[in-house]
């Protein structure tokens, strides 16, 4: 069905459009006549206002659950609001200093996006979101600690200090020392470099004979860089923070959304290529229930921006997850600002 235009409304339908739906994101509960001619300051009788309200229904903007006599908007209500009638309204002086205050936290940039993903998820009380693209760490050193004789834990640590483990299997009869040669070769050879490019220097030094290790240490290594770099393609690269906060009072009274939703959450690559999908453009983007058909089922929205690098290039998506009943008007200027906040933080350490 195509979106109506604002302008196909007249003065009274809009005014008593925009009441429903301002009342509704409050409340997340149908909206009766009764209380629209007591809130929305409208000179007009509750039964005026029903037939207007009817005439919003048959035009596919409301929709009056069985359950109840009042009325909510539909998905197509909802966009018509958040593309002809919102007025967006600033993040106030606290909520910008504490979005600001967890990107500029310190430590590992991952751990910067995860607090900042957080404070976007308390305030906007919706789950924060942050997606950037496979950044592949920069090795100090690499080590192996034996666990068994047929297994090792193979353990990582980058330049900015991260530290990461994995276990791989062992060659059969590799004993300590070839542990300790296989380390000290990976960490003076390859330090310095990113997965892909050790595994590519390693190649070249197997192929010209110039590695200086015997059989299994040269097995070892092989097969070290090859878990590594497999993991760091599949390496997630969404944050998500806050899940906790999709579970309100009007939530609990449909708990299969809830759970429709928090499902959704789980298939991160599904969400990831919904953000990835908001790269394109500087505007934010704001996908509304069954316009996604990820969301066809738990009727949930998204919100979300990419932030981009002095240089112009897309440096990641941030965004929230939620009801399509949340505060859009709110949350909207509340993700622009995120974004600002990441784009400075990222530059920043891209000087670094």
């Amino acid at each position: 069905m195509a979106h109506l235009p604002i302008a196909d409304l007249n003065d009274r339908a809009r005014d008593i459009f925009r009441a429903v739906v301002d009342a509704y994101l409050i409340s997340g509960a149908p909206v009766g006549s009764r209380t629209i001619a007591q809130q929305a300051g409208l000179s007009l009788s509750p039964a005026s206002i029903r037939g207007v309200m009817q005439e919003l229904e048959e035009r596919g903007l409301l929709a009056a659950p069985h359950t109840s006599a009042g009325r909510m908007p539909t998905e197509r209500g909802l966009r018509l609001f958040v593309d002809g009638m919102m007025q967006v309204a600033e993040p106030s002086a606290e909520e910008r200093a504490a979005i600001e205050a967890r990107a500029s936290s310190g430590g590992p940039v991952e751990e910067a996006l995860a607090t900042t993903a957080a404070a976007l998820s308390g305030l906007s009380a919706c789950a924060g979101l942050v997606l950037v693209p496979k950044r592949e760490m920069r090795l100090r050193s690499i080590g192996f600690v034996s666990l068994s004789p047929a297994q090792a834990l193979a353990v990582l640590v980058s330049e900015d200090g991260a530290v990461e483990n994995r276990v791989v299997a062992l060659p059969e009869g590799m004993g300590p020392s070839a542990l300790v040669e296989a380390g000290n070769y990976l960490s003076a050879t390859l330090a310095g470099l990113t997965l892909s490019e050790a595994k590519q220097r390693l190649e070249r030094e197997l192929a010209d004979g110039r590695a200086a290790m015997d059989g299994a240490a040269r097995a070892l290594v092989e097969r070290g860089l090859a878990v590594w770099s497999e993991d760091g393609e599949r390496r997630p690269v969404l944050i998500v923070r806050g899940q906790g906060r999709l579970v309100d009072a009007a939530a609990l009274a449909d708990l299969e959304r809830v759970q429709a939703l928090l499902d959704d959450l789980d298939g991160k690559q599904e969400i990831a290529s919904l953000l990835d999908s908001a790269r394109a453009g500087d505007a934010t983007r704001i996908f509304i229930g069954a316009e996604n058909k990820l969301f066809a089922l738990s009727g949930s929205s998204v919100i979300a921006r990419p932030f981009r690098g002095q240089d112009g290039r897309v440096l990641g998506v941030v965004g929230v997850i939620g009801p399509t009943r949340l505060n859009y008007a709110r949350v909207v200027p509340m993700v622009d600002f995120t974004a600002a906040t990441l784009a400075r933080l990222m530059g920043l350490q891209g000087q670094t």
